[in-house]
């Protein structure tokens, strides 16, 4: 019996060293952790249960047969984030670059199935090189496998990408489907083609960084969602997110008890909003405001930032927050914001996370860039996505709501349960200067008269009232007490129930 043991026991420390010291230090040596250490960062001290530790790959090819590593390049298993349990898979870069043979594969569908069964999370930390060349098609029967079930496991358990390495070709499509990817900066890649095959096909010369570094991806293609300056940082922000969500579709999100009192009033707010109505202002202090202990953690903070989205908690209860900034191209929506929202209304709606939205928006930005771009199809994602949500809806009007984007934005039409606005609210068709350039096209050139007409306008449709006679607007609230405001009307409809008509599953203008 000892001697079993003993064998038991030199065979884990073989898996426990991966590739090997050298190439161990390698990845010391980039400023990377190893796979097993990066789970025991993410993962509660000791809670961590590894599956399928002694797993090989299948493959006799290109000698492969000589070069077995139990394990086979990626550490599967469960464990907790502060008590609650989560699945996670951690690549190996050390044992032949992380890349995906079909018992790795197996190894991670293995894990994501559990995780369907009885409802956790899947944190997933991909350090790949891709398919496993050696074993052809079999490892991409292994992608397609991973793939399959990123799919049946949207909308079911949350689902969490860290880039934490090169991730190229079929590596980039399961993180793709996930919920969230978050970056290491100077260290994680995501491309479909690499700098090389991009200079073979079509001559450009390109950087990894350039092409699909984490600065790209959260600037630029908004592919991901946050970048961190290292493997550290990463991972301990990824115990902080969880915190937010709920373990899946059948539950509610966590409550954490809180000392700051939902009532807390904040007269500040009542001189947030500038007398110039063309003066910007920061949403985002707004929303530390209103949000317990000033706590908000922001998803894309540098794409599309004319829209901020993320997750905070009022009463000690979790929300997600959309909010227009008028701080970046006046809060007016695009493309990229209106895309970017509609995902995060759409998983709030999948997670049960009622949904604060914070309005100031003039419309929707104009240009031929945006028509021939699609502005139509992709503003009305947003417009779709809070339309099919059915979780609670609370919307506040701070300034400007003009035209159809004042509908697009949670407005009581698209089933907003509750709807306020501060006495600064504007909502119109359009800015009074323009309404009357239009209404009073004959008056263009007299200025005065035109003043005049623009006052009358702003005083007749230019605020709040005229949409609270029709019922739109629920209340008028004086700023200094929204956090209270808010705090009463998600406590009321804590036991909403809405339900969409059956459907196998919805068109949503892609």
């Amino acid at each position: 019996m000892q001697d079993i043991i003993r064998q038991l026991e030199v065979m884990r420390e073989g898996a426990r060293q991966g590739g090997g010291v050298r190439r161990i230090e390698a990845q010391h040596a980039k400023g990377k952790l190893t796979a097993r250490e990066r789970i025991e960062l993410v993962l509660d001290p000791g809670s961590f249960e590894e599956w399928d530790m002694f797993v090989e790959h299948r493959c006799n090819d290109f000698g492969m047969a000589e070069q077995k590593v139990p394990g086979d390049g990626v550490v599967t298993g469960y464990g907790t984030i502060n008590g609650r349990l989560v699945f996670v898979f951690s690549q190996d870069f050390t044992v032949f670059g992380g890349s995906l043979s079909e018992a790795h594969a197996e190894k991670i569908c293995k894990i994501m199935d559990q995780a369907l069964k009885v409802g956790a999370p899947v944190i997933g930390l991909n350090d790949s090189g891709g398919a496993r060349i050696q074993e052809g098609v079999a490892s991409l029967a292994g992608y397609a496998e991973v793939f399959q079930r990123n799919v049946l496991a949207s909308g079911v358990v949350p689902q969490i990408s860290c880039i934490m390495g090169p991730c190229a070709g079929g590596a980039v499509y399961s993180p793709a489907m996930t919920d969230f990817i978050f970056m290491v900066k100077e260290s994680s890649y995501m491309f479909v083609t690499g700098p090389d095959v991009v200079k073979t096909v079509t001559h450009e010369v390109v950087t990894a960084e350039q092409l699909g570094g984490a600065v790209t991806h959260t600037s630029k293609s908004g592919v991901a969602d946050l970048a961190f300056e290292n493997d550290v940082e990463a991972l301990l922000q990824v115990r902080r997110f969880v915190d937010f969500l709920p373990s899946s579709n059948r539950e509610q999100p966590p409550v954490r008890p809180t000392a700051d009192p939902v009532d807390r009033p904040e007269p500040s707010l009542d001189t947030l909003i500038p007398s110039n109505p063309n003066k910007p202002y920061d949403m985002k202090e707004l929303i530390h405001k209103i949000v317990d202990e000033g706590d908000f953690f922001e998803i894309q903070p540098n794409y599309a930032g004319n829209i901020v989205i993320g997750f905070g908690r009022v009463g000690g209860s979790t929300i997600g927050i959309v909010a227009n900034q008028p701080m970046v191209l006046a809060g007016c929506l695009d493309i990229d914001s209106s895309k970017k929202a509609a995902r995060f209304v759409r998983f709030c709606d999948c997670f049960n996370i009622p949904i604060v939205t914070l309005v100031d928006v003039p419309g929707f930005l104009p240009g031929t860039s945006q028509e021939l771009n699609g502005i139509i199809k992709h503003g009305a994602k947003l417009l779709y996505a809070y339309a099919e949500a059915t979780v609670p809806k609370v919307t506040l009007i701070t300034r400007k709501a003009y035209g159809g984007a004042y509908d697009v934005m949670s407005s009581k039409h698209l089933r907003g349960d509750v709807n306020y606005a501060w006495p600064t609210a504007e909502i119109a068709v359009m800015g009074p200067k323009g309404a009357v350039e239009i209404i009073f096209r004959g008056d263009i050139g007299d200025e005065k008269k035109i003043a005049e007409r623009t006052e009358e306008y702003r005083q007749k449709f230019a605020n709040p009232f005229v949409a609270g006679t029709r019922g739109f607007i629920d209340d008028v609230i004086m700023p200094r007490n929204t956090r209270r405001r808010i705090a009463k009307a998600l406590s009321m409809l804590r036991g909403k129930q809405l339900e969409n008509p059956w459907k196998k599953h919805d068109n949503i203008p892609l």
